[in-house]
């Protein structure tokens, strides 16, 4: 009892010179989550969480529920398996196991096989050389020997499990992170898809559209033999008309560039991509489901990835605790040694073993050990800020996409209320110039009004649909598989 007490003593002493955070003192993160997303679809959010019941959330539904386009499934699955940058990620996640296997295997017994020959010869003027040529020992003696050895670090303060638990989690935190780069590649790729069928529908619209200015400068022309109209009005049509064959030009540039941009990302060379254009006008949801915030937590992989990361952080925080205190390793070996080969495994008297024991503590060195300490301390506040800003940042991006996507669908429906009264107009600018109770311009500045009107409604339909895709993201959709 009193070496028990005498023991727990020392240690006490021991403990008392760890030195104290209290300078930078360590704190757990906050989860904190507002209870619901502000926006009027809450009510039905609140109702369901009143009840028991589980929210409808878009991010747990997989892409392949999400996405319809068949075309656009047939992208993101190739990405998935050739996108280079997603391959890397995949090698960095078997990097990060094997660490955390060789962690494991730090605080398991090391045992060694060894086999050994030489020879060996002794100065005649040593005591050693001088009793072995008085004892007849052959001047050129040999040394054989086989056996094995075995070391092993006794992990009394958990140190080296500590540090093997995070290493786990680092490689749980990697695999997490190849999760958050799958839901941005297939939002990116669905942005690209959309964006590429937005410019085929706006060359679409361009192009009829030009085929009917081209029919109405000559219109313009008879009206001009006709002297209704003067040559201004001819100029200004034609005007008109190569102004909007060189948007042709543009537009084609940017669909170059966004095919070959999707081609990349798919892990392919330039070619042309099978999509269906006439896709992205049909309706989309009046709602996408937000779920509750605190799904957050597990939806959102950046979120998973940060959690692992500061449960990692601490464990390190342990282990550099248990730096101070005294390590304890016991070594052993067992085989057989002789001078002759002959007589190599005679046993008893060529058999050999060892046993022992160490206790080693930091004494001098123990600066280096604080300074160890004190930054793995700062680590893990590292991590408790960078948790706790991935949460505030997943829970702002949700709520500033929520009221995007409701804004930008509404600015849509009031476009496209606006092209239907453009397209009325440019029937009755015509009859009117027909019947001489309207001039040319007119005419013209109507056909303007609407092609512009036309094409900024794609172009609002494709912010709706990256809204849509956006939101998704923020969600924590994406990365999981299946259909």
């Amino acid at each position: 009892m009193m070496r028990k007490g005498l023991v727990a003593v020392v240690l006490l002493a021991w403990s008392a010179c760890i030195p104290t955070l209290v300078e930078n003192p360590p704190r757990d993160a906050s989860q904190y989550l507002p209870g619901a997303f502000q926006r009027g679809a809450d009510a039905g959010v609140a109702e369901a969480e009143a009840d028991g019941g589980v929210p409808p959330n878009a991010g747990l539904r997989p892409w392949k529920q999400f996405f319809a386009d068949k075309e656009l499934q047939q992208l993101v699955e190739l990405a998935l398996k050739n996108n280079q940058e997603l391959n890397v990620r995949m090698q960095e996640i078997i990097i990060a196991h094997n660490e955390a296997a060789a962690r494991r295997g730090e605080y398991l017994p090391r045992v060694n096989a060894g086999l050994g020959v030489g020879v060996e010869k002794v100065g005649g003027f040593t005591s050693q050389g001088f009793s072995d040529k008085a004892t007849g020992v052959p001047e050129n003696l040999g040394n054989f020997g086989f056996g094995l050895t075995a070391t092993w670090e006794v992990d009394v303060w958990g140190k080296l499990r500590n540090a093997a638990k995070s290493a786990t989690a680092r490689a749980e935190a990697s695999a997490a992170a190849k999760d958050f780069m799958v839901t941005q590649l297939v939002a990116e790729i669905a942005r690209t898809y959309y964006e590429l069928c937005a410019l085929d529908l706006q060359l679409e619209v361009l192009q009829r559209n030009l085929k009917l200015q081209s029919d109405a400068l000559e219109v313009v022309k008879s009206e001009k033999q006709a002297a209704r109209v003067t040559e201004l009005a001819v100029l200004r049509f034609s005007a008109e008309v190569l102004k909007n064959t060189g948007r042709i030009y543009d537009l084609e540039q940017e669909r170059v560039q966004a095919e070959n941009r999707l081609n990349f990302l798919v892990g392919r060379f330039p070619q042309p991509v099978t999509r269906d254009a006439q896709g992205m006008l049909a309706p989309l949801p009046e709602v996408i489901e937000s779920g509750l915030p605190s799904q957050l937590l597990k939806n959102r992989p950046d979120v998973r990835q940060a959690e692992l990361e500061l449960e990692a952080s601490k464990l390190n925080v342990k282990s550099a605790w248990a730096s101070f205190f005294p390590a304890l390793s016991l070594d052993a070996g067992l085989g057989y040694n002789s001078f002759n080969i002959v007589h190599l495994v005679t046993t008893p008297e060529s058999l050999l073993y060892n046993l022992a024991g160490n206790l080693t503590a930091p004494l001098l060195n123990r600066t280096a050990i604080e300074a160890q300490y004190r930054s793995a301390n700062a680590r893990q506040l590292q991590a408790v800020f960078s948790y706790e800003r991935t949460l505030l940042q997943s829970f702002t991006e949700v709520a500033n996409l929520l009221v995007t996507y409701e804004n930008v669908k509404k600015r849509y429906e009031l476009e496209r209320r606006q092209v239907d009264t453009l397209k009325q107009s440019v029937d009755v600018s015509n009859v009117l110039f027909q019947s001489a109770r309207a001039d040319y311009m007119e005419v013209l500045l109507t056909r303007r009004d609407s092609l512009d009107a036309e094409l900024e409604l794609i172009e609002t339909k494709k912010r709706l649909l990256h809204a849509m895709v956006n939101l998704y993201q923020a969600l924590g959709g994406g990365w999981e598989h299946g259909s």
